[in-house]
């Protein structure tokens, strides 16, 4: 059922189940590089074989059952909304609720944005323009296992990659993060995929510009981030040459095809 925007009571306790775990969905970038390429609208609503990438992202998501999904949406969040509220009869029985930015928050504003629809602790935070094949409920028990306040599923770097770069130590605990660094051997990338528990959001400056990948992540690698080693690429729509790359990829693998059809 949609629900639309709407404020929900904090609810403390701990969950294990995907289906009461909140899947926060970061869609408000502005997409700049990508704008030529995708005609005005969102990145995220990028077409991949006539469906969004959004769409494609979701359905993913919800096939390890997950259900209930908050969009962070800023610029032309208006194009995410009226879409999916036209559609809902076709997404499965999700929930999907909307929390959007007025201005810029950067990846972690847009999640202290959102603090009042967000129910679930943990809760399960993805960007809205990368996919990774992996297993959300493996890296779930993982971030339980590890009784971990943040954990970042990690993927294999490419050459000349400019994602993330991650250095663990022997027990899975990140020693390093140095965004937008050429990858190292032996290091790993960001997969865009991360569990949080409820006390991360202590750690985000409300109202303001704030970033995962340059304020939260390194500032706090102290307090112990732990990395998910997924063993799989990771597909983004960033610019029109990653964009190709993705539509062809995900043609082939055939996670373009609606899951009900």
């Amino acid at each position: 059922m949609f629900t639309g925007l709407t404020v929900c009571i904090k609810d403390m306790t701990s969950v294990s189940n995907p289906e009461d775990i909140d899947v926060i969905v970061l869609c408000g970038g502005l997409g700049t590089r990508l704008r030529a390429a995708v005609n005005g609208k969102p990145k995220v609503m990028a077409d991949i074989s006539r469906r969004p990438f959004l769409d494609i992202l979701i359905d993913y998501i919800a096939g390890f059952k997950f259900k209930r999904f908050i969009l962070c949406v800023g610029y032309m969040g208006h194009v995410i909304r009226e879409y999916y509220e036209n559609r809902m009869s076709n997404i499965r029985d999700l929930t999907l609720l909307f929390s959007e930015e007025k201005e810029l928050l950067g990846t972690a504003g847009a999640i202290k944005n959102a603090e009042a629809l967000i129910r679930s602790n943990p809760f399960l935070v993805v960007n809205g323009d990368s996919f990774c094949r992996m297993d959300t409920r493996n890296f779930l028990d993982f971030h339980i296992k590890k009784k971990s306040s943040l954990s970042i599923a990690l993927g294999l770097p490419e050459k000349d990659a400019d994602y993330g770069n991650v250095a663990l130590g022997s027990d899975q605990h990140i020693v390093s993060f140095n965004e937008k660094a050429k990858p190292n051997a032996g290091n790993f990338i960001n997969a865009g995929v991360y569990m949080f528990s409820r006390d991360v959001l202590e750690l985000i400056p409300p109202k303001i510009n704030y970033s995962l990948e340059y304020d939260l992540f390194p500032k706090n690698i102290d307090k112990g981030i732990y990395g998910f080693i997924t063993g799989e690429k990771v597909i983004d729509i960033g610019t029109p040459e990653r964009y190709k790359k993705a539509e062809e990829l995900l043609k082939e693998k055939n996670f373009a095809k609606k899951g009900d059809d």
